[in-house]
């Protein structure tokens, strides 16, 4: 059993959860709690860690038997200690990171494309909520630059309730031109701009489809605005100027759906 705040499987688990540093140069991500232990794919999982308590409990014997996979026993106060939430669960799974390639993210063999471009999100729950709720919307991929929040942030991952797992995605160093191979393929571009002039719902999205979102505080830069085909505008009552982000891409996902749910 892992006693010592000192221990260096301890240690390097709190920087895993701290510094997005360490994530990439270990290529792992840790993640809580028994729901994204058992949705974790098997080969991508690299450590178990369970509390003292979890391990000798009825229900984390039944856990670990799922998936019988070897466990590290960690006492209940370092467990505590080292755990990003503030009630933990009891288990802690170190994930190697997931290989997507670009034909993942850009086509789809059952689905026609849907697809989130994101331009320098900044709140880590907003990009998780982006990621569930696009699973649940039928997200086929999500594009993001480099100056987005970090996708194996803690928070993030939380966020996302598993749908990390499953949502392929890419960081891409020069967005514009990740953008302009998108479109190549024949995936239509749409932003919701202040120069759009037609309500999203009115657009047609049942071909292969990707929204811009941008920063939460300063919108889309103008060079990515710039390669959108179609500007849209979300509908507002009252005072209201804008939506938050995920709000924002939530409902046009939706629209999505729904669209192509009535042609089917």
């Amino acid at each position: 059993m892992i006693t010592s705040i000192e221990n260096k499987q301890i240690k390097q688990i709190m920087q895993l959860n701290t510094k997005a540093k360490a994530r990439k140069k270990a290529g792992l991500f840790a993640v809580e709690g028994v729901k994204m232990f058992l949705e974790a794919p098997d080969k991508q999982i690299a450590e178990v860690y369970v509390s003292e308590s979890f391990y000798n409990s009825e229900e984390g014997r039944q856990v670990l038997l799922q998936k019988k996979r070897e466990c590290q026993v960690v006492s209940d106060k370092i467990f505590s200690q080292v755990c990003d939430t503030l009630t933990p669960q009891g288990i802690l799974t170190l994930v190697h990171f997931p290989e997507w390639r670009e034909e993942q993210v850009f086509d789809h063999k059952e689905k026609t494309p849907l697809i989130l471009v994101l331009d320098t999100i900044q709140d880590p729950g907003n990009l998780g909520t982006m990621i569930r709720t696009g699973e649940g919307a039928g997200l086929t991929g999500v594009v993001m630059n480099k100056n987005t929040v970090d996708i194996f942030n803690p928070k993030t991952i939380r966020a996302t309730m598993g749908s990390i797992y499953r949502i392929p995605f890419l960081i891409t160093e020069d967005l514009t031109a990740t953008i302009a191979k998108m479109k190549e393929r024949g995936i239509h571009t749409y932003a919701a701009h202040l120069k759009g002039q037609k309500d999203f719902y009115r657009e047609e999205f049942l071909g292969p489809t990707a929204f811009f979102i941008g920063n939460e505080g300063n919108g889309l830069s103008e060079e990515v605005a710039a390669l959108a085909d179609t500007y849209v505008k979300i509908p507002m009552e009252g005072q209201v100027e804008s939506l938050n982000a995920a709000i924002a891409a939530s409902v046009m996902m939706y629209e999505c759906k729904r669209q192509r749910d009535v042609q089917a």
